[in-house]
Order: C-alpha cells, then structure tokens, then sequence
C-alpha cells in the first residue's frame, strides 16, 4: 500500500499469497509493517483523527491458478485539516464468491423462509427468525461479518413502537365494551345484509389508511370486524381480509399513507425534479380512486363462491372459540408457582367440559346455512342490550387520547418540523392512557401484546437488510435498468412503465417495500440521466410507488398491516394461513396493479400528461 498523504508515509506491496505485511493497529501509537510494530511519529492525540478504510477486494480463481501471483498495489490517499501527524488505520476483507453467487445465496435462503411459512412448518415468528440467521451466516461466510451493534442498528424500532403503543391503546380501548357497540351500529346500518356491510367496512377502511398509517387503521378496525361477525355468524377470516386489502390500495392514494410514498416525496433529487407532496398526491389519488372503483366488483367475483356464514348454528361457534381462547389461555400459563399450576388445571378441566357440551350439541345439530337475518329489527334490540357501553369514563378517557394521537399523526405527516416520530407518539399516547385508566393489573395488559408480531417484525428486518447485504435488491435494480435500455427508443417510455411497475409489485409481495424503494429511486435517477436512454423520472417514480404498495397484498409478509392484522385475529381465535390470504390477495393484486398500469399508459404515453 503506498499512501500519499502526510498522515503516515509508508510503501508496502501486499501478496495475496503470505496474506503478510499488511499494516494493522496496534496499542500506543504504534503501527505493525511488514510484521514488525514501528513507532509512529507521534503518540495517539487525546482527540485522534481516525481514517477507517475498508478495500473491498472481490477476485476470481482461475482453474490453474487459485490465488494471485502478482502482487496487488493499492493507492490511498486521505486528507486531514490539521497538519499534525495521526495514525493511520487500515482494514483489508476479502469476499470470497462474486455477485452472482450472493444473489443465489439470498434467493435461496428468502425462498426457505417461504416454505416454511407457506406450508406452516413452523410459526412464521420463527420462520423469519431462522431466515435471518441463515443470511446472517451467509454474510459471515463470504467475509462481510457484521457486528451486532451493526445488526441491532439494522431493526426498524420506529415501527417496533408503533406498533407497540397502539396495541397498549388498544388494549385498554377494549376494556370499554366500545369495539361490541360499533358492530351492533354497524349491524343496524347494514340492515342485516352482509355485502352493504362488508362494502362500508372496506370503504372506511381504505379513506382513513389514506391518511393515517395502514397499520394503525388495521389495529382500530379488527377488533371491530371480529365482534361484528360474532354478531352476524360470519367468518371473521374473509371479512379481514378484505379490509386489509383495501388498506393497503387506499394507502397508495397519498404521500403519507404508505411507507414508500414517504420515501419518494421526501427524497431531495426528487424533489428537485418536481415531484412534491401536492403533485404526488393529486396524481396517485386519481388513479387509486380508480382501483377502488373497479375492486369492489371483482372482490364480490372472488367471493362468489365462498360461504361467508358459518355453516354451523351461532351457539356451536361461539362454543369452539370459547373452547379455542380458554386453551390459549391456559397454555400462556407458566406454572412457576402452585396457585398458578391449580389455575392452569382448572382452566383445562373447563376446556374438557366445554367439549363434552359441544359433542352434545353436535349430535342434535341440524345444519342450517342461513343466507340473511331476516329478524335483524328484532335482533337489534336484543343485541343494545347485550353489547352495552360498560365504562364510560374509560371510554371518554381512551377517546380523547386516541384523537390527540390521530391529531399528532397528521401534524407529523403535513409539519414534518415538529420532529416527533410516529413511534413516539404512539409511546407517549399509551403511557398517558395507562396513568389516566389507573391500570392496577399491568400484567393483564401486556398479555394483550402481540409479541410474536413484534418478534416477528424484528427478525425480518434483520432479514431483509441481510439480503441487501447481499446484493438481492441492487441486483432486482440493476437488471430491471438494463432490460429497458435493451428496448427501442419509440417503445422504451412505455416498456419501462411496465417493467418498473410489475418488478416492484412482485418484489414487494415477496420483501419488504421499504428498501426495495430506497434502493430504486437512485437505480431510477441514474436511469433518467443517461443520455442514452433519455426517459423523464416522473412517469418512473409513479409506477414504482404503485408496484410498490399495490404488491403489499400479494402475499401475508408482503405489507406490515397484514402481518399486524393477522397477528390481532390470531389472539381472537381466528387466524388465518399464508394460503388463505394467497388465494385472495394475489388476485386482487394482479387486478389492481393492471388497472394502476392503464392508468399510467393512458395518462403519460395515451394523452401525454407532462406531470
């Protein structure tokens, strides 16, 4: 290595064949050349000016020859304010397979994880877990060992706490009997049909993930949606997932409503380029008020077939769930201790009793599968009774910390000076709530908590940074860059729509769409600056933000808000698989993201909108 600077002036040759005499380190101001510790200049200043260079070697064997035979110079140069003399550190690491072999290597592991939670060998919890640790190995075995400071740094844990805050508000909001009250107004308001209903639900389901986080939306609605279902002997499955469906399309019609969108307008080149928070807004929500319009049709095809009632009476169902939440609930149970051990059997002698019932019943049960209520008007009153209200100071309380809440999201989404994160403010909000509830029982309310989704949320952010770190994405990004610089120039606007558009929606509903985003607006900036391929950035950046929230229903992992939202059904009793929400989602993703692709054709290249 031979340095230019007046740091340390030294000359060295590295052979990659002793792998000897590279400059290393050493304590007291001291530098180990050609394996021998000299003395730098002077000792480590109290305030030391440290270079860290990493040289990034990546080589090929040859089927002769398996390392190099010359020698390798490296030219550093490095510049410092003062002239007074610093050590000089220097690190060398070696990846030992190519490009190639790491986006194998990812593909391989990312499709593991799949079939794992695919075929539900194992809990997706721990699915991601076991993902994340395979590509972190296979980071290490090719040479990038990260730290795990570096590891840590890799989790989102602004979405961690959001989560996390509103699952505590919503914990403490259910005490109130609020959620059974608007699913017996929303039962009356339906007049005991179901399509009304469902079609209302998805409706607000979509305007408010326009504004607010989709993950929030989904947290104040399921528990919603459950109840209601209850109400109407309905599968509360189906039901669910049309609504998260529909938040992730209303998502898309704003600059605030999905993670990428956030990405796009607040990335300065692009703002530059003339895409801010109005034009953005105003051109994606013409087009997702498009989507919606032709959504709601083809989600009544899709289910045309399915039996949305349950195809047993009201009072078998309501019996196995009791029977499937006081098993949960037993199994949760740690017997640390004897009275918890005497609890835990009592609760699974209730569990046996309530099976020697539902046996009974079973035997003088008649099927009926009834297609509407007919009674809803007789029902309605027999149901105000039931789902009453039960604390009302508590809900006065819990509707005033959840307003302040809302209020705070859209301050941060329209005064971004303010500077207080939406993790923070779901955090505070909860903290408020439970000095303001007077919570004696903390522990009631952190069995609320969705742990398994915040461990599962953690573990795949650690996974999809680790396949970054492995080129998976750059890769998705640098070939979708040269298929549209192989495609004539007359075609190529319109080609690159379409690529642009469709690689986004299918990566997004296999990975995480936040840092395939992150990775494609520079892949797009660079692309509309060639010369050679001259395309404005506009119509690019348009399609990437439709791929890539239309892509989120896709698959289960493909958008935080159906992970949350299967998580919350889960703890009901009504979970869902990766197959169930597969064989809706992806239709509805194909439909979507194909209207968002005539939208884009017609506009941009149909009337040559200049945006």
């Amino acid at each position: 290595v031979r340095s230019l600077s007046r740091v340390v002036n030294f000359k060295h040759r590295f052979n990659y064949k002793d792998q000897g005499g590279f400059p290393m380190p050493c304590k007291g101001g001291h530098l180990l050349v050609d394996g021998q510790k000299k003395k730098s200049r002077r000792n480590i200043p109290l305030i030391m000016v440290k270079c860290l260079i990493t040289c990034w070697m990546v080589y090929q064997y040859t089927q002769s020859l398996q390392r190099y035979s010359d020698p390798i110079i490296i030219t550093v140069q490095a510049f410092v304010q003062d002239n007074s003399m610093v050590p000089l550190s220097m690190t060398h690491q070696s990846l030992y397979v190519t490009r190639e072999r790491q986006v194998v290597i990812a593909a391989v592991i990312l499709g593991g994880v799949y079939v794992l939670i695919i075929f539900e060998i194992v809990h997706r919890t721990l699915a991601a877990m076991l993902g994340s640790l395979a590509a972190l190995a296979a980071l290490a075995m090719i040479g990038d060992r990260p730290s795990l400071s570096t590891v840590v740094e890799w989790i989102d844990y602004e979405t961690l706490a959001l989560l996390f805050g509103m699952m505590i508000l919503v914990a403490i909001f259910s005490e109130t009997g609020f959620f059974d009250y608007c699913a017996v107004k929303a039962y009356q308001l339906s007049r005991g049909k179901v399509w009304p209903m469902i079609i209302i639900l998805c409706l607000i389901a979509a305007i408010l993930s326009a504004f607010l986080d989709n993950v929030t939306t989904m947290m104040l609605f399921t528990p919603v949606t459950i109840r209601l279902c209850e109400v109407l002997n309905l599968d509360p499955r189906h039901v669910l997932i049309a609504e998260v469906i529909f938040t992730n399309i209303g998502g898309a019609a704003t600059a605030v409503g999905d993670p990428p969108n956030v990405i796009i307008v607040s990335n300065q080149d692009l703002r530059k380029s003339g895409i801010d928070f109005a034009s953005f807004t105003g051109y994606m929500f013409l087009g997702i008020c498009l989507v919606l319009l032709t959504s709601f049709p083809f989600l009544r095809l899709l289910y045309w077939n399915k039996k949305l009632y349950n195809k047993e009476s009201s009072e078998i169902v309501e019996l196995r769930h009791e029977i499937r939440v006081w098993r949960q609930t037993a199994q949760r149970i740690s017997p640390a201790s004897r009275e918890e051990t005497a609890v835990k059997c009592l609760l699974m002698q209730k569990v046996l009793n309530l099976e020697s019932v539902l046996r009974k019943q079973l035997k003088t049960f008649q099927r009926q599968i009834s297609q509407e209520d007919k009674n809803w008007e007789n029902n309605i009153q027999e149901l105000h009774k039931k789902n009453r209200i039960t604390d009302r100071v508590l809900l006065v309380k819990c509707i005033s910390v959840l307003g302040v809440v809302i209020f705070m999201f859209f301050l941060n989404s329209f005064v971004p000076s303010i500077h207080l994160e939406l993790g923070w403010i779901a955090i505070f909000g909860a903290l408020w709530l439970l000095v303001l509830a007077d919570i004696q029982d903390f522990e009631i309310i952190l069995h609320r908590v969705e742990w398994a989704t915040l461990l599962f949320f953690a573990a795949l952010f650690v996974l999809m940074e680790a396949l970054a770190q492995l080129q998976l994405i750059d890769y998705i990004g640098v070939q979708t860059a040269l298929l549209i610089k192989a495609v004539p120039e007359e075609q190529r606007l319109a080609m690159a729509i379409i690529l642009v558009m469709w690689v986004s929606a299918l990566a997004s509903s296999l990975i995480d769409n936040i840092p395939f985003t992150a990775t494609m607006i520079p892949v797009l900036i660079n692309l509309s600056q060639d010369a050679d391929v001259n395309l404005p950035i506009k119509p690019l950046i348009f399609a990437l933000a439709m791929g890539a929230c239309l892509g989120g229903n896709g698959t289960l992992i493909g958008a935080s808000a159906n992970v949350v939202c299967a998580g919350i059904a889960e703890q009901h009793g009504y979970g869902f698989s990766f197959m169930e929400f597969f064989r809706l989602g992806f239709p509805m993703m194909l439909m979507t993201c194909t209207i968002g692709m005539c939208y884009l054709l017609a506009t941009i290249i149909g009337l040559g909108w200049t945006l």
